[in-house]
């Protein structure tokens, strides 16, 4: 990492994050469509104007908050596949990702996002695809291993699995915000992640 960026420069970089950041739990909590750059502008007391140089539009933004958000969950991922522990674990652990969402009373971004899906511009839908794209691949290789090692049953083939796991759990994620809260959450997921663990 280069550190001898000028401190106009590393500001403007501070700024982009805090942009970032703020757009991130606005989606997270209200959706694409329930806000403006004004709330941005105004919850960290900047201009509009400010906004357009880091991000010249709304569309934009959003692309990258994707694939920031992508990033961050392929390196939780990451973290998962280097522990070392069996496909169980390894599925709780993939649960506790979305659980630590709720901790904040915020939702998954590409949930959120993929309930505008229809809404949003076309250069968005395309990354919202991508992460689930990656969830997906993770969780076959994750599933068919599994069940190989005989650690984990499933009927149907592990990308059919796979998908109606993530399906369940972006849905619990959603249902738990009207009713049941994250204990809600907790004990849709357990069950799932029980459906598919043997007993041992």
């Amino acid at each position: 990492m280069d550190h001898s960026l000028s401190s106009s420069a590393a500001g403007s970089g501070d700024t982009r994050e805090r942009i970032l950041d703020e757009a991130e739990r606005l989606v997270q909590t209200r959706g694409y469509n329930g806000f403006s750059y004004a709330h941005i502008a105004k919850a960290l007391g900047v201009t509009k104007a400010s906004l357009h140089y880091h991000f010249s539009n709304k569309a934009e933004l959003g692309r990258y908050l994707i694939e920031r958000y992508g990033e961050s969950f392929e390196a939780a991922l990451l973290g998962i596949d280097e522990s070392g522990t069996g496909a169980c674990d390894r599925l709780k652990r993939y649960v506790e990702i979305y659980e630590h969402v709720l901790e904040d009373d915020r939702m998954c971004l590409c949930g959120m996002l993929a309930a505008e899906y229809v809404t949003l511009p076309e250069i968005m839908q395309k990354s919202i695809s991508t992460f689930f794209d990656l969830n997906e691949a993770w969780l076959t290789k994750l599933l068919e291993k599994g069940r190989a090692a005989g650690e984990l049953q499933f009927a149907n083939d592990a990308r059919e699995a796979a998908n109606a796991l993530i399906g369940s759990l972006e849905g619990a994620m959603l249902v738990s915000r009207a009713h049941g809260g994250r204990e809600g959450f907790r004990a849709s997921a357990r069950l799932l992640v029980e459906k598919i663990c043997r007993a041992r």
